[in-house]
């Protein structure tokens, strides 16, 4: 089983400078604070083919394109995992508290899926991942 901690951020500036419609004219910054505050996400290979999430809503699915949350199966597509697996996260906040908790829960996933398959990303490496699912493919 792996278990990713990731911690919440409190933006003090630049929010908006991450769009391309800004930051590929003007460039971008970003000034923020990780706090104590984490999501957890583990993951663990299944006993049969299917998905299995939980959330604060429970999946289990037996195709990738079933899956309703979006990130878990855009992450899960990248990364060409297909089927046997089980994701689960938990935080210490709720979503939707403006403290960055799709992207901490993006890098924690991705961070996850990829010491499942047994591969090392840097911090970089993982963090354009996350911005590549929630902005290019996502479109959020």
């Amino acid at each position: 089983m792996i278990i990713t901690k990731t911690p919440f951020r409190i933006t003090l500036g630049g929010g908006g400078t991450d769009i391309p419609t800004y930051y590929q004219n003007y460039g971008g910054f970003l000034i923020s604070a990780a706090i104590n505050k984490y999501i957890y996400v583990a993951v663990n290979k299944r006993y049969d083919n299917d998905i299995r999430l939980s959330y604060s809503k429970t999946e289990i699915v037996d195709h990738l394109d079933k899956i309703k949350h979006p990130i878990v199966r855009e992450a899960i597509r990248l990364l060409k995992i297909d089927s046997g697996i089980e994701i689960s996260s938990i935080a210490d906040l709720p979503a939707k508290t403006g403290l960055g908790s799709s992207g901490s829960f993006t890098v924690g996933l991705l961070n996850a899926l990829h010491a499942y398959k047994g591969e090392t990303l840097t911090a970089t490496e993982i963090a354009e991942e996350a911005f590549y699912i929630e902005s290019e493919i996502l479109k959020e």
